[in-house]
């Protein structure tokens, strides 16, 4: 008899995996990230992407959860022993993904409220950085709390921590059950409302505006794998874990195209309401839409309380409902990146659930103060850059070059996949995993290490000018090898009797 925990209903996995992919890029990379690299034409590297990479991957993590009966530590162990420390890699990015991840949605909060008197006024960008962040301090400095930030941000980890002590079926798919039907639906009537504002024409024109030359250019098809890449939550250890609570009966492949399309389907009604908004701002400006067209934090909290401002009716209540939007597309992933933790530490150790949640959650909300201090945004800044680049990619990279190329499991998950699945994967599904992954990965390493050895930093929140050198690496790359090595630390440390029990049971 299993004892693991168990989703009540496919469709609560179903929106838990659904709203782990949803989170707060595709509302504010997608429609920049497009628009960037080819309008319309994006959406044909950006189809071949997600079929190529995005759901091929999601149907191996889905297997790798399913078939070992653990979280993402546990099953890599169970695979073999040598990669157990993969496994804790992925987690500890999940980890620290979730600390920053918090104090955003913890301006989302804020700013929900802001919009209802229109708080931030009519220079958007100086509130923002002046007097809601206080960014009065120099890169590498904390400066005090800011009680502005401080504040939403307990509530951001008394919704999530209290969530995932209720458990899987009671607690995550429960309130996934709640936050993404709502999401949808307040999506949906914000796109809407969009489409209609004066303007709204020019702004679609400009997103779905093909330029079929940029089809030829590979950083353009690279551009197309890194967002499907991101968006679908693989390799933070997510979809491991949530796929280890499945009954043993479950369409693995089914699942991965539903939720594939769906987070997919999601993006492309991002799209459509921002740039239906891009127009009308663009529009009461004067102004050519290219000039408008912003993304990362700069949409979310300058750029669209701008829009708001000049809304002709009912400014408050669109604006309120799209930050209370940001605030449950982001509640749902960090829930999910949670999870990761609490589950391979209650695999590791032995540990209650509730114990779990306590030293796991409990230790990133701490460290997550960091980010809610007047120097915030600059450690915010630098741990996404890094932890995403070179944590989420490259894990992704060898996690795909260990299973594909050495342990060669492909042919076995492939099997395990097809024994319950309605949709049968073929020699393309290999191909794919084995080939073409691979190589996208490895090039957009390739190309990252390449950036950054010439100095050049980027970030979705901001970039690196005068934040000073060693602050980049004292901050950025810390935390990337911080990662790294707590993670071949916990790989050697010995599992709990349970653990060890359970892996001499026939694995199916």
């Amino acid at each position: 008899m299993e004892n693991r925990a168990q989703w009540g209903t496919r469709a609560g996995f179903i929106l838990a995996a659904v709203g782990s992919a949803i989170g707060l890029g595709n509302i504010w990379r997608f429609p920049a990230v497009a628009y960037e690299n080819g309008g319309g034409a994006f959406f044909i590297p950006y189809l071949f992407a997600l079929l190529t990479a995005g759901i091929p991957l999601l149907v191996m993590e889905f297997t790798i959860g399913h078939k070992y009966r653990g979280s993402a530590p546990l099953s890599f162990f169970r695979m073999n022993r040598k990669t157990e420390w993969l496994g804790w890699w992925a987690v500890l990015v999940s980890f620290v993904i979730s600390t920053y991840y918090a104090v955003i949605i913890a301006w989302a909060i804020r700013y929900s409220f802001f919009s209802i008197n229109l708080t931030w006024g009519e220079d958007t960008e100086s509130f923002l950085f002046n007097d809601f962040l206080q960014l009065t301090v120099s890169p590498g400095q904390t400066g005090s709390i800011v009680m502005g930030i401080l504040i939403p941000l307990i509530v951001v980890w008394l919704i999530t921590l209290g969530v995932l002590f209720a458990g899987v079926k009671k607690g995550i798919e429960k309130a996934n059950k709640i936050f993404i039907p709502t999401l949808v639906v307040l999506f949906l009537i914000i796109v809407i409302r969009a489409i209609t504002l004066p303007g709204a024409a020019q702004g679609l024109q400009t997103f779905f505006a093909p330029d079929f030359s940029q089809i030829a250019n590979p950083n353009v098809w690279v551009a197309a794998y890194g967002q499907i890449f991101f968006s679908l939550s693989i390799a933070f250890a997510i979809m491991i874990t949530y796929s280890s609570y499945l009954p043993k009966k479950s369409d693995i492949s089914n699942n991965a195209f539903i939720a594939g399309f769906s987070n997919s389907s999601f993006e492309l009604l991002a799209g459509i309401g921002v740039f239906g908004a891009l127009g009308f701002m663009a529009q009461q400006s004067g102004v050519g839409v290219e000039e408008v067209v912003a993304g990362g934090v700069g949409l979310a909290f300058v750029v669209f309380p701008q829009i708001i401002n000049e809304f002709p009716a009912l400014s408050g209540l669109f604006g309120f409902m799209f930050f209370i939007s940001l605030v449950l597309a982001g509640l749902s992933s960090l829930i999910s990146i949670s999870e990761t933790y609490v589950a391979a530490l209650k695999d590791k150790f032995g540990l209650s659930r509730n114990a779990a949640v306590g030293l796991g959650g409990g230790l990133a909300a701490v460290i997550s103060i960091l980010f809610a201090t007047q120097g915030g945004l600059y450690f915010l800044d630098a741990a996404d850059y890094f932890i995403n680049q070179f944590g989420v990619a490259f894990v992704g990279l060898v996690e795909v070059v260990v299973i594909a190329w050495f342990l060669r499991k492909l042919g076995e998950f492939q099997t395990h996949s097809n024994e319950i699945s309605d949709i049968r994967l073929g020699g393309w599904w290999k191909a794919c995993l084995g080939v073409v992954t691979p190589i996208v990965l490895g090039w957009m390493m390739f190309s990252l290490f390449k950036q950054n050895l010439l100095g050049e930093f980027e970030t979705e929140t901001g970039n690196y000018a005068g934040y000073g050198d060693t602050f980049i690496f004292f901050s950025g790359w810390s935390v990337a090898i911080f990662a790294i090595v707590v993670g071949f630390i916990m790989s050697r440390t010995r599992w709990h009797a349970s653990s060890l029990e359970e892996k001499k049971r026939e694995v199916s």
